[in-house]
């Protein structure tokens, strides 16, 4: 199994077990093994193809970009990675998908990130996934950021089935003013956009700046403004 294979077999692994052990495989083993234990379980396994996905891809070859990546890129991605930012600091509060006691119900409005999308943080990683694509375009890098657009788009779509069945009146009620698509409910009038509160914003900027410059020191590639500011 040369390098490249490796990563694919890896991210099989680490998107495949985290599917099987959220759904067909979470009631029999919390059953079998208790909440604790399937938590200590589901942990570990996390962990451990999380970090075969790691290894694997710090060790595998930097086979030719698929094609060649110019600053006519590098400005829109990094628009997009200014979008997940926002999408994941305002997906931290308010959100009615968060684990935790059941709501009594669905918030009366869409605001903020989720007059985007009721699955902000899924779609911070999805868009995060395709710029890294965009921007770096070798295969290893390519099969990892594909394995996360999956586990987000297709861990989405699952959250709301699994919603829909636990939730069914207050899921339905918030799907009707959201969806999953960003920018739909607002193209559809179910949702208008603004009402961004400001750690959605500031927060957003804040860590879209740190990522970003942190591209530097660790990947040794100038990303987002730093790219201008060191270009």
């Amino acid at each position: 199994m040369d390098g490249t294979e490796m990563v694919a077999a890896a991210a099989a692994a680490f998107v495949g077990t985290h599917f099987l052990l959220s759904h067909p495989l979470r009631a029999p083993l919390v059953k079998a093994v208790g909440a604790n234990g399937f938590m200590g379980l589901y942990t570990l396994v996390a962990f451990a193809t999380l970090g075969w996905l790691a290894h694997a891809y710090r060790v595998a070859p930097a086979t030719v970009p698929l094609w060649a990546v110019g600053e006519g890129i590098w400005g829109p991605v990094t628009l997009v990675m200014l979008l997940a930012s926002i999408l994941f600091m305002g997906s931290l509060l308010g959100n009615p998908a968060t684990p935790g006691p059941p709501a009594a119900s669905a918030p009366a409005a869409a605001r903020g990130v989720f007059s985007i999308t009721r699955h902000p943080m899924f779609w911070a990683v999805a868009l995060w996934g395709l710029c890294h694509i965009a921007v770096y375009p070798i295969t290893a890098n390519i099969v990892v950021a594909v394995a996360l657009i999956v586990l987000a788009l297709v861990g989405a779509a699952l959250q709301d089935r699994k919603k829909e069945a636990l939730q069914p009146e207050l899921w339905r009620d918030w799907e009707g003013k959201t969806s999953y698509w960003p920018f739909l409910a607002i193209a559809q009038r179910r949702a208008r956009f603004g009402g961004f509160r400001p750690h959605d914003l500031a927060g957003g900027v804040v860590i879209w700046l740190a990522a970003t410059w942190a591209h530097l020191p660790i990947a040794g590639v100038a990303a987002g403004l730093w790219r201008w500011v060191y270009g």
